[in-house]
């Protein structure tokens, strides 16, 4: 890889700009381009970033020869096409969560990386943080025993506006795909693919979820506990439970965090409390490039084949809940 790697920019909504925000962290990262739907947006958007290369379109940003790594920002209907058109030109891509709105989806979009040999990664950034990075360590330590459940919830409070996405059934609206991602992959990430899933859920004005709370259960005793609601704000705290010690990571568990291990005793094993600098949306790049770097066409911290077991996770509760989306 050259020095620097180039980053084109596909959509310039609110993720993007916070994406954007953080890139600008990463030394050796430079944003070479970004595309929109109208010109004007996309010159907007590269006058407020200093972005060089500025398209109309998708499909021209996708085949900007400058740009080595698409991010994909568009709203989670989009992801699908957008993503597919910037594999079959042959660019690494970073794609926002939820990966894809459904596991056909994401089926489609790994056989077409494998097909055409590039880097794709779903953009859990969470899973890329520096006190995710290290309760990892700690579960591969063993220093929790054997893990027995693990709770974690989301929680935002959205105007009641119908037009807003997370409202939106045409935008791939509601808390499940837009904040329940968020506790089901740190579930995955702690115990990796449940047997059974048990879900219930209150609609929307829209018809779009409100809030869905799952219960997960995975091969001997171990079981999670999740929620995720667009009515409240909730604490957005979670746990790990194990025989014999605990993780407690402080609200909000999904963003740059403390968190404490604290034996069956009651004795503080360790507290991390790392600063971080930004939203924390960096260290995903950052995993990126080490990646390109190495060779690698999917990242060993959040691999293909975990992004397409929580797609049909989703799936199975989406159906639970009658869940669907228009088309």
């Amino acid at each position: 890889m050259a020095e620097q790697i180039g980053w084109g920019i596909l959509a310039t909504g609110l993720i993007a700009r916070i994406f954007a925000k953080d890139l600008a962290l990463v030394p050796d990262a430079e944003i070479v381009a970004v595309g929109s739907r109208t010109q004007e947006s996309a010159d907007a958007f590269g006058d407020e970033f200093g972005v060089p290369r500025r398209h109309g379109s998708y499909q021209a940003l996708v085949e900007d020869p400058a740009v080595d790594v698409v991010y994909i920002a568009t709203p989670h209907p989009g992801h699908h096409a957008t993503a597919l058109a910037a594999i079959e030109a042959g660019k690494s891509v970073l794609v926002e969560k939820p990966f894809t709105m459904d596991a056909a989806e994401a089926t489609d979009l790994i056989d077409a990386a494998r097909a055409h040999d590039v880097f794709v990664l779903e953009a859990m950034w969470t899973r890329f943080l520096p006190h995710m990075v290290r309760i990892r360590e700690i579960l591969a330590a063993g220093t929790l025993g054997d893990i027995v459940s693990v709770t974690a919830e989301h929680g935002q409070y959205f105007d009641h506006d119908p037009e807003f996405r997370l409202f939106a059934p045409e935008l791939g609206g509601g808390a499940l795909l837009d904040l329940g991602i968020y506790p089901l992959s740190f579930a995955s990430m702690v115990l990796g693919v449940p047997r059974q899933v048990t879900a219930v859920s209150d609609p929307a004005f829209t018809g779009v979820d409100a809030q869905t709370s799952m219960i997960l259960q995975y091969d001997g005793v171990a079981q999670s506990v999740l929620t995720t609601t667009s009515y409240a704000v909730t604490e957005n705290a979670a746990a790990i439970n194990g025989t014999k010690a605990r993780i407690e990571i402080a609200g909000t568990f999904y963003v740059p965090t403390t968190f404490r291990v604290v034996d069956r005793e009651g004795q503080l094993l360790e507290t991390f409390d790392q600063p971080d600098r930004g939203r924390g949306m960096q260290h995903q790049a950052v995993e990126v490039h080490r990646c390109l770097r190495a060779g690698l066409r999917e990242s060993p911290v959040l691999p293909l084949s975990e992004t397409l077991s929580i797609m049909q996770t989703m799936d199975e509760i989406r159906r639970q809940i009658g869940l669907t989306y228009p088309g």
